[in-house]
């Protein structure tokens, strides 16, 4: 079974979910690797975790190791991924609100066209 610190109660929207630590994760990847004869179903059952977690959680890794699929996306691309969209984000807003600013100080829109 799972520790307790290797847990987190995370609440969504509409639904309540588990949120496992790094250390836990890379334990389970490690488990499933060193045990080819074993089924991951039994694995996870084991570890008291979800079948489609565990195997995302192998999938990600083999993917990090360059073993994934083509064009799937590392941990670290898809860290760098929702940084620049977030950073993208804040930066849309800060033009909506400079164009604002300047409107109101002119009275009219800047923007050509």
């Amino acid at each position: 079974m799972v520790p307790e610190e290797a847990v987190q109660i995370v609440s969504g929207k509409s639904n309540m979910g588990k949120r496992y630590t790094a250390e836990f994760k890379r334990d389970a990847i490690a488990l499933v690797r060193s045990s080819p004869h074993r089924n991951v179903t039994e694995i996870a059952r084991e570890l008291g975790v979800s079948l489609e977690g565990l195997r995302g959680w192998v999938k990600q890794d083999r993917t990090d190791r360059g073993d994934g699929a083509p064009g799937a996306l590392t941990t670290a691309e898809k860290e760098e991924l929702q940084r620049l969209r977030r950073e993208n984000r804040e930066q849309q807003q800060t033009i909506e609100i400079l164009k604002k600013a300047a409107l109101d100080s002119t009275g009219q829109s800047n923007s050509a066209g």
